[in-house]
């Protein structure tokens, strides 16, 4: 795609945050009985630390890895 290694992370680190942005609103739609506070905190507590900690890592590996 002609992509630098450095751009190719900051397209996995983005594709990868899209869950925890569209998540929320896609819960509130399909339950709106849920309560709020937990489904943000999931998605905010658990899976931005995550993709941080572990997941720009990985990204840039696989960029590495697969662009040489």
């Amino acid at each position: 795609m002609g992509l630098s290694v450095g751009g190719a992370t900051v397209l996995g680190a983005m594709s990868a945050s899209a869950s925890y942005i569209a998540a929320p609103a896609a819960v509130r739609i399909a339950l709106p009985e849920a309560n709020p506070s937990l489904y943000l905190a999931a998605s905010l507590a658990v899976t931005f630390p995550f993709n941080l900690v572990l997941g720009i890592p990985v990204y840039h590996a696989l960029a590495t890895w697969i662009g040489g």
